[in-house]
């Protein structure tokens, strides 16, 4: 469809290069359905004007739509009390239409207006692998429900969806892990084999794992709009669910009125080497934060060269210690080496004021503090038995991997981090032992235009967060060269995902969706640095 927008970019870097820099603050077949406009309704009983959004059951094309009872969540969510709910039927691979059906859970969140605006806001959630059901607390805290219906679809194979494609036995593994040398070939060996156990495990229930990717995905969430029977909706897409938000934009642009895309994940670019990249885009916004400070550059000087030293320093000789997660008093054994100190400094953005006091501890013979963020995040019930593996492996194994050769992915290493030893180089940030994860997963490539890059006239908020070690902000101003309409928004002092932590992107987002050719972004104007915390100075030995 055309927008009436002009085209027309507008870019806002805040920065602030005052007193604190930046600082604050955690992984095509071509065969579609139709879009609703095209397909035909075989039956509808009841999808009538003024029948509130979800309350009818109504069949297009190849999906149907039922309401019924809400998706299961792993805990109650107060955000989900009066949501109007269901479940989208929809063919797992869309290459054979008279195969296997699979069910997608749905709640739709009643906007707080008395008179809601006629085009809803479907939340992307993260991952791959996370339930937007399940982060309906951090939709609706936004304020994202204001003017508008909020949709939560469990994307297929996630928590709620029925099949799911969780692994469990790689979360056990990975929670046995920080008591293993990361770095090991042994280590490695063992996550492979939990990775083709969940493999063969999901196989021998018939389902397809080809049939979980980006492209299907994409398919079924356009499946929905038309089964809603929806003109137009709005995408709102969290780290990896903006790399979902850029696909379906591609492949399916016509219903769509605006699209806010927030730690952006490009399809065109994703793999090892932009993972790297991001990091070091996050790491040097902590460390040039500490500097800017001045009794956080007096305590901590030369901070981003403590921590090269101290990743070659614990590559060589790893360290080893036990620690108590809050909760329980059983003592874990955590083994700090230099991709674990890595991988602990990718998320450890999301409490950067803790960051200099953490890694000067470690430097001087104190390992606990970063030992007891990395396993709490490792062993808590939060990363247990939530996560759709299949799905992750699905997008990955056929969209990253085919199209990213080894020696470009340790190209992407050396570049960011030449100092660090090759071994470390060798596995990004949150994507350890990924090609041999893939061999065994063992998918087809997905067509190669999975990797073009999205463009096109719908309006586009691209946010990110200047701390962000995971997507880095320059991720926004390189989705934008295609996207005309596009106003890319960096938010000083946030890590990933800012929607998460700062009330002044919550406000942003809001006022897109209102105006999404005039957000309104002077909140921005006010934002201060955080205070690093300081601890008191090593006690001098000898």
């Amino acid at each position: 469809m055309t927008h009436p927008h002009r085209p027309r970019r507008r870019t806002v870097r805040r920065l602030q290069a005052a007193s604190a820099g930046m600082a604050t603050g955690l992984l095509v077949t071509g065969l579609l359905a139709a879009p609703a406009s095209q397909a035909r309704s075989r039956t509808d009983t009841g999808a009538t004007p003024g029948t509130p959004l979800g309350t009818a059951a109504r069949t297009v094309g190849d999906a149907s739509y039922a309401p019924g009872a809400c998706p299961k969540t792993p805990e109650p969510i107060e955000e989900l009390e009066g949501a109007r709910c269901g479940t989208l039927t929809v063919p797992e691979n869309r290459a054979k239409p008279d195969g296997k059906k699979i069910e997608l859970g749905v709640a739709i969140v009643p906007a707080l207006s008395e008179k809601p605006k006629p085009d809803p806001i479907v939340w992307l959630a993260g991952g791959p692998g996370d339930d937007a059901v399940g982060e309906a607390k951090m939709a609706i805290g936004g304020g994202l429900n204001r003017d508008r219906d909020v949709i939560l679809m469990s994307q297929r194979g996630t928590y709620s969806a029925k099949p799911n494609v969780l692994c469990p036995n790689i979360d056990e593994f990975n929670a046995r892990a920080v008591g293993l040398v990361s770095g090991a070939p042994s280590t490695e060996r063992l996550h492979v084999e939990a990775t083709k156990a969940c493999r063969d495990r999901l196989a021998a229930r018939g389902i397809d794992l080809a049939a979980y990717n980006d492209t299907e995905s994409a398919a079924d969430y356009e499946a929905l709009r038309g089964a809603l029977g929806l003109k137009q909706w709005n995408l709102y897409g969290i780290s990896y669910g903006t790399h979902l938000a850029l696909v379906y934009m591609r492949l399916h642009p016509g219903g769509l009125r605006s699209v806010a895309l927030d730690g952006i994940l490009p399809p065109a670019i994703s793999g090892s080497a932009a993972t790297w990249s991001s990091a070091r885009q996050g790491f040097d916004g902590v460390f040039k934060a500490c500097a800017d400070q001045p009794t956080c550059n007096k305590r901590y000087p030369n901070l981003s060269a403590t921590f090269d030293k101290l990743v070659r320093d614990l590559e060589a000789k790893p360290v080893t210690t036990t620690v108590t997660l809050p909760g329980s008093d059983k003592p874990v054994k955590v083994v700090l080496d230099g991709g674990t100190l890595v991988n602990w400094m990718t998320s450890a953005t999301h409490v950067a004021p803790q960051v200099p006091l953490a890694i000067d501890e470690l430097a001087h013979g104190k390992p606990q503090r970063i030992a007891t963020q990395y396993a709490g995040g490792k062993l808590s019930p939060a990363a247990m038995g939530r996560v759709a593996h299949g799905l992750v492996y699905g997008v990955f194994c056929s969209e990253w991997t085919p199209y990213e050769t080894e020696e470009q992915a340790l190209e992407g290493g050396r570049k960011a981090f030449p100092a660090y030893p090759r071994s470390v180089q060798e596995q990004a940030p949150q994507l350890t032992y990924l090609r041999p994860d893939c061999d065994v997963w063992d998918v087809p490539p997905a067509d190669p235009s999975i990797r073009d890059a999205t463009g096109g006239d719908i309006p586009t908020l691209a946010l990110s967060g200047s701390f962000d070690a995971q997507t880095g902000a320059d991720n926004g101003p390189y989705v934008a060269r295609t996207l005309p309409n596009a106003t890319v928004v960096t938010v000083p002092y946030e890590p990933h995902v800012v929607f998460a932590t700062s009330k002044c992107a919550q406000q942003i987002a809001v006022s897109f969706f209102d105006t999404p050719d005039a957000a309104d972004t002077q909140c921005l104007k006010g934002l201060e640095a955080p205070r690093f915390e300081i601890g008191p100075a090593p006690t001098p030995t000898g």
